[in-house]
């Protein structure tokens, strides 16, 4: 496929192939210049051990520039505290993204799901480069857009730039899991994940609104619609979504590292077998996700020893909880600190197996002000989100 000479024939290039099944944001697609948001990025430095990214600047004409905007990929543009539009040319930056601008077809397909219609007023939550707020605004007009992002160097670069292109949304930073700029909203789509969901999202949504949003630290997409008991009620969705979690700070909190060190090789306080085979957790994602709902804020690595084939997972929590698990020819799982989280793991699993492994999408959802819970199909299992 030849490369886009101009951005308007990239742009209609990248609404057909992302708005096949959603024609009503082809327009939005097509006449977004999403180069003009995103004038530099960071990409990840292959094999670095230190989560390293190197800087990506080209001319805002270039071809290149052109085919990165418009590839339906995700381009992050902040790396811990550092924005791509303040680093030096040869600067580096080292950790985990704080922000990005979404790859456009996971934007237009979670938009379709809003079911937004002209009219609607609608809360964007994650301004990001802004893009997700370009499409509303050409789709539904600006006046019908609200976006918010607790970043303020994000709200005003975004606010510049959508300008440049006659585009005026309402924009505020805000910490999104307060309380929000206006009362009332028919649609809120969050490009942020949360756990809890926030009570000033649901007191906002009217009767009859709907809400998307991802649950932080799962790829659990929700789309819930509001009641007139206040009680938003949905299901999660087939497709998978992954978004950065909300944060207040600068900078999300430190990895466990140290606890990592010390558990790669350190003789747990409890040893024994395995009861079952060692899971893949990121072959296994169901049962990741599940225990991530009913243990929440556990880290998990893994590695594979190549020398023998023998596959390790680590469980780390703030708390000093940590589990080593290890199979092949021996398994053996060792545990140390408050809990015992490989106990949790199997346990989740046990549990799961028992209501015949249903599918996380058979997950209902009930969101309230009061309290929000993820429900398994049969109601037995409750998660609070």
């Amino acid at each position: 496929m030849p490369v886009a000479s101009t951005w308007t024939e990239a742009a209609k290039a990248l609404a057909d192939k992302v708005t096949g099944d959603t024609p009503a944001w082809h327009d939005a697609v097509s006449n977004t210049p999403r180069h003009l948001l995103v004038p530099r990025w960071w990409r990840r430095i292959p094999n670095s051990p230190t989560q390293e990214w190197e800087l990506v600047r080209l001319p805002e004409d270039s071809p290149e520039r052109l085919h990165a905007a418009y590839t339906d990929e995700t381009l992050v543009t902040r790396v811990g505290p550092l924005h791509a539009d303040r680093a030096q040319p040869d600067e580096r930056a080292s950790g985990d993204p704080t922000s990005s601008s979404t790859l456009p077809g996971l934007i237009v397909s979670m938009a379709d799901q809003l079911g937004a219609k002209p009219g609607h007023q609608v809360l964007d939550v994650g301004t990001g480069s802004g893009y997700s707020a370009a499409l509303f605004g050409r789709r539904l007009g600006d006046e019908n857009v609200t976006s918010v992002d607790v970043d303020p160097y994000l709200v005003d670069a975004a606010r510049t730039r959508l300008a440049e292109f006659g585009r005026a949304p309402r924009m505020e930073a805000i910490d999104a899991t307060g309380e929000l700029p206006g009362s009332e909203y028919d649609r809120i789509m969050a490009t942020v994940s949360v756990r809890p969901v926030p009570p000033s999202w649901l007191r906002a949504l009217r009767p009859g609104g709907r809400l998307v949003t991802t649950i932080a630290h799962t790829a659990l997409l929700i789309t819930a619609d509001m009641g007139t008991d206040g009680i938003a009620r949905g299901n999660v969705q087939p497709d998978p979504a992954t978004f950065m979690e909300t944060r207040q700070e600068a900078d999300y909190p430190p990895k466990l590292n140290d606890m990592f060190v010390s558990a790669r090789v350190r003789e747990g306080e409890d040893v024994r077998l395995p009861d079952g085979p060692i899971p893949d957790l990121w072959q296994e994602w169901p049962l990741r996700w599940l225990y991530e709902l009913e243990t929440p804020g556990v880290e998990t690595r893994a590695a594979t020893y190549p020398e023998d084939g023998r596959r390790v997972v680590w469980l780390l929590a703030g708390d000093g909880s940590w589990a080593r698990a290890e199979d092949g020819t021996a398994p053996l799982v060792h545990q140390g600190g408050p809990r015992r989280l490989w106990d949790d793991l199997e346990r989740v699993r046990r549990k799961w197996e028992e209501h015949n492994r249903f599918s996380l999408h058979s997950l209902r959802a009930e969101l309230s002000s009061e309290g929000s819970s993820l429900l398994s199909p049969d109601g037995s299992w409750t998660f609070a989100v």
